[in-house]
């Protein structure tokens, strides 16, 4: 039993690294409608900006590097909203989920051309060491950004719920025009949410990053974050951190308990397996929104 609680910790733990990753998703869907295929990539760039603050170019400390990240991923929303996406307003979504693309594949060129090809060390200073508890070992590591995590949705819920700018977001999401009826500027809820979903990737970038090492294939983290989107519903919030929750503890203890009698790999493909089930049953996910249009 101890060894399987250990697992399941495990499981709940990388679950938590998904669930960064899909909520940066579901902010910018939520708000825009717009599914940002870039979300991995913004991820790898914060990534790559705080290796280049703190060792590769300016050597600056921790603090004052995540803040210029956070600056630098400030700057990029407003290029991505002001000049890629204000001229596709009123278009087809299609476009705007094809012009994400275009982003993630710049941010990645960009990122090669700066900061070079070769994969990068990240040292934040929290060490991975474990430690015992009633016979259970956790991870240093795990639990300090399963509490960064826990104080950053914390954070986006009292936004959301208490501030004049949150609710404005809540009524864009709810009805585009009748938000823009009652003086909502559109454009600048948008880069507000880009904003936010830029600190997400950044706290996503900086917990993968250091696990990982900075390294290009981390912005293909995304598509493991896509089934825990899918299932938790894709305009949902709370329901990106459950279910990556959910996703993380099953194919961590797939992988350990069953893996064995099936040849292993349980983990490329149980995300994928868990989000048919669910759309089978659910298809909006299990918190996302029914839409019924008239027809």
């Amino acid at each position: 039993m101890a060894f399987f609680v250990e697992v399941l910790i495990t499981g709940l733990m990388v679950g938590i690294m998904y669930s960064l990753i899909a909520l940066g998703f579901a902010l910018i869907f939520k708000a825009s409608d717009v599914f940002n295929m870039a979300q991995g990539a913004m991820s790898l760039f914060a990534g790559l900006a705080l290796v280049g603050f703190i060792e590769q170019y300016l050597h600056l400390p921790l603090w004052l590097a995540l803040l210029c990240t956070v600056g630098v991923m400030a700057i990029w929303a407003y290029l991505v909203v002001f000049v890629v996406l204000k001229p596709l307003v009123n278009r087809p979504p299609l476009m705007l989920f094809m012009a994400t693309f275009g982003v993630m594949y710049l941010m990645e060129g960009i990122g090669q051309s700066i900061y070079g090809t070769q994969a990068k060390g990240l040292n934040i200073g929290i060490p991975d060491t474990s430690f015992e508890v009633g016979g259970i070992f956790m991870s240093t590591f795990d639990l300090f950004f399963a509490g960064v995590a826990a104080v950053l949705v914390a954070a986006l819920i009292w936004f959301f719920q208490k501030t004049r700018n949150g609710r404005a977001l809540r009524a864009v999401s709810d009805d585009h025009e009748a938000a823009l009826s009652v003086g909502i500027p559109l454009l600048k809820a948008w880069y507000l949410t880009w904003v936010i979903a830029g600190v997400v990737a950044t706290v996503a970038g900086v917990a993968w990053g250091s696990r990982l090492g900075v390294q290009f294939s981390l912005s293909y983290i995304a598509f493991k974050a896509l089934p825990v989107l899918i299932i938790g519903g894709i305009d949902s919030i709370p329901g990106a951190i459950i279910a990556g929750l959910i996703v993380g503890a099953g194919e961590n203890l797939g992988e350990v308990f069953i893996g064995p009698y099936v040849g292993g790999g349980i983990q490329t493909f149980f995300p994928y397996l868990l989000a048919l089930i669910v759309l089978y049953f659910k298809p909006y996910g299990l918190f996302g929104k029914e839409i019924i249009e008239r027809v």
